[in-house]
């Protein structure tokens, strides 16, 4: 049986003390749990069961999880210290404490992630014959091959930029590699620095024709450094990478500038302050000074690996077409009823509502095509959609743009704050705007999250409103990649509550109240807390209260402090939380009956389920809600959310299912401790066709294609 090493796992969970109410102990630190959810990111990397080129973008993953992690978090952190901010209230440490504890666990964590590469995967890789290889190993022919393409290619890119009296410090972009470089005129003394960026070209790795040996290219620009500088003496060549602050975030309080407001956050984050200095061992003394001396830098902002500075490299290694070692395709399934060119999702719809679970099933038969038989149907009056994040290609934009051009009433909701994404949104809203799309930014004060569209449709006499209400973006690629569910319905109370909801969004209505809609600022926390405290009031001895709750991340403290209430009372609880969360289970006196797990693995766990047994016998019988918030102080206070219940029995049935499978799983799960540390689950003593043993990726993958079998089934008979 293989485990995980010690780096990883803990031998037994830190003793606990009992924690007192008020006491700021009973929450953890939200950025130490979120280091400890890209340990178990690395984890898929060292797991000699996860195919060989999956452990290989595993290592990728987890590099661009932690660069996303200082632009968005450390940065705060900084400006905390700077500011002589010594505590923060419910903070379990102040803010240079907590900084500190950071450093200790990502030098560890950047440790054990370069011995994985160099001891694991290069000798792994170097068994099927795939090499990724230092200049000096490649032969005399390959140097030449090398260099003839790096003149092609290459060379006319490179801009060398000195650093001297009449040349200023060269600006150095956020997350580019670069060669810090010494020079010297022949007979001179003085020293002479100067900067080179390494090009960001898709093909950062140079394969060698006919092979599958690769040398990076910042290995090629290194060692042809004399053709951009003749006639000077190279001493000393430095590796180093920036990470700039992404949290440059200002209150905002007038709406029509927004767009502005926006565009002036970009050019202040491309110019932030760097938070960050990544350096290969044994740094050249003279270069590091110099860089810390012109980036204004501390010398605990400085990280040397002795593994890659830019694993990003990696994802062309793992996009190598060897299908014995990646993930078994998997192709999703069209929903019953969805199948043909010529299906009618509204026929389906009316039909019953429909759940519809991504990737198992098509994001491009079932929600690109409600909306784009919208934008085709003379029927359709208007569409209404929200969009966060979109794909570069997406085909939301071409069907809205063209739904406006033929006469429909659109309106779209682009949030421009969907961090990261800002330019993209920018990008998509004049585009809309340009072609006659109702386009507004949002809620004054409030980020828009909601994933949610209606479409309004004349039928009869009267219209009929269907509505999409899902727990992820309308983004083609990552609904391939991440796990998230949505629901179709034509339900009139909850098409009602989203006509109320796009006006609120788009005018300046200030409903507050719904009918079976929980809309985040308005009424969703409140509704929640109290479904909490209503299982506390009607458990009994012989029925306990029960909660379980599925989502991304866990840190609102006021339903951190309402779950330990309910278990102080004796409701049994559990949480799936595939990120961080601040809760502490199993503590004494506070959260006996809390269990926390967490599920990594194939696909990005990121559906929202939450499911309360409201003293029922029958779990089915219990509330079910699906939506697009998690239990974050920023979803449930300032950011526009919805969740949905899900009231037709078999898809309860279906929400449960997914609920045990990830309850059950002993392949991909991990347990929290009470002191915040995970332990993988074991499949120690299960039979290898055990369901619990699989994953549940892959169960939920064979689950729906035996549910779509079953249905055709039923309907052929």
């Amino acid at each position: 049986m293989t485990t995980a090493p010690d780096a990883l796992q803990n031998s037994a969970p830190a003793a606990v003390d009992p924690v007192a109410a008020g006491d700021p102990q009973r929450f953890l630190s939200r950025d130490i749990q979120w280091l400890h959810f890209n340990r178990r990111v690395l984890h898929e990397a060292l797991d000699p069961r996860t195919p060989l080129l999956e452990r290989v973008r595993f290592l990728a993953i987890f590099s661009s999880n932690l660069d996303e992690f200082f632009m968005k978090r450390v940065g705060g952190l900084r400006r905390q210290i700077d500011a002589g901010v010594g505590s923060v209230p419910w903070e379990p440490m102040p803010p240079a404490d907590l900084l500190a504890r950071i450093r200790t666990m990502v030098l560890g964590d950047v440790e054990l992630q370069a011995s994985v590469y160099r001891e694991m995967i290069l000798p792994a890789l170097a068994e099927i014959g795939i090499a990724i290889l230092t200049w000096q190993e490649l032969s005399d022919e390959e140097k030449v091959q090398t260099e003839a393409w790096y003149r092609r290619n290459v060379f006319p890119i490179l801009t060398p930029l000195a650093v001297d009296p009449g040349h200023r410090f060269p600006f150095i972009s956020n997350l580019s590699m670069s060669l810090g470089v010494m020079l010297r005129r022949p007979g001179e003394s003085e020293q002479l620095f100067a900067r080179v960026k390494v090009p960001e070209l898709p093909t950062r790795l140079y394969q060698i024709p006919g092979t599958r040996r690769f040398i990076p290219m910042r290995q090629i620009i290194e060692h042809n450094l004399d053709d951009l500088f003749p006639g000077m003496e190279i001493l000393k060549v430095m590796p180093f990478r920036v990470t700039r602050n992404a949290d440059v975030d200002r209150d905002n309080d007038d709406a029509e500038d927004l767009l502005e407001h926006i565009q002036q956050q970009l050019r202040e984050r491309r110019f932030a302050r760097v938070v960050r200095l990544e350096l290969t061992p044994r740094p050249n003394p003279r270069i590091l000074r110099f860089l810390m001396e012109e980036l204004d830098l501390k010398p605990d902002e400085i990280f040397e690996s002795t593994g890659l500075l830019d694993y990003g490299i990696l994802h062309q290694i793992a996009d190598l077409d060897i299908p014995e070692l990646r993930y078994s395709k998997w192709k999703a399934i069209v929903p019953p009823g969805m199948e043909g060119d010529d299906a009618d999702i509204f026929s389906r719809i009316r039909g019953g509502d429909i759940l519809v679970h991504h990737p198992y099933e098509s994001f491009n038969a079932s929600v690109e095509r409600f909306i784009e038989q919208a934008a085709e149907d003379p029927r359709v009056l208007a569409i209404k959609q929200a969009l966060y994040r979109t794909s570069g290609d997406s085909p939301f934009i071409p069907n809205l743009i063209r739904a406006a051009e033929s006469g429909k009433q659109v309106a779209v909701l682009v949030e421009l704050r969907a961090r990261f994404d800002e330019a993209r949104n920018i990008t998509w809203a004049r585009k809309l705007e340009e072609a006659g799309v109702h386009v507004a930014y949002g809620v004054v004060g409030l980020k828009t999250h909601t994933k949610t569209a209606l479409v309004v449709r004349q039928e009869g006499s009267g219209i009929r409103c269907y509505a999409h209400i899902g727990t992820g973006n309308y983004n083609s690629k990552t609904a391939r990649l991440y796990e998230d569910l949505g629901l179709f319905t034509c339900n009139p109370a909850i098409t009602e509550d989203l006509v109320g909801l796009f006006n609120y969004m788009t005018g300046r209505s200030r409903q507050r109240e719904y009918q079976k809609l929980l809309v985040a600022p308005v009424a969703m926390k409140r509704s929640f807390l109290e479904l909490i405290e209503r299982e506390i009031h009607l458990q009994t001895p012989e029925r306990p209260g029960r909660i379980i709750a599925k989502m991304n991340q866990l840190e609102d403290r006021s339903v951190t402090d309402a779950l330990y209430r309910a278990s102080q009372a004796g409701v049994r609880i559990d949480l799936i939380v595939r990120g961080f969360c601040c809760l502490r289970p199993g503590v004494p006196g506070l959260s006996e009956t809390i269990r926390v797990s967490s599920v990594i693995g194939r696909f990005l766990e990121h559906s929202r389920i939450f499911w309360f047994s409201g003293g029922r016998s029958d779990p089915l019988e219990g509330d079910f809600y699906i939506g697009s918030a998690d239990w974050m102080y920023r979803n449930l206070n300032t950011r526009v959310e919805v969740a949905t219940p899900v009231e037709t029995p078999p898809l309860r049935r279906r929400l449960w299912e997914i609920l045990q499978i990830a309850l059950s799983d002993r392949r991909q799960a991990w347990d929290m401790q009470s002191d915040g540390a995970y332990r993988q689950r074991s499949v120690e003593g299960l039979e290898l066709d055990d369901p619990a043993a699989i994953g549940t990726h892959q169960r939920l993958m064979t689950a729906t294609v035996a549910h779509y079998e079953a249905r055709i089934q039923s309907d052929s008979e």
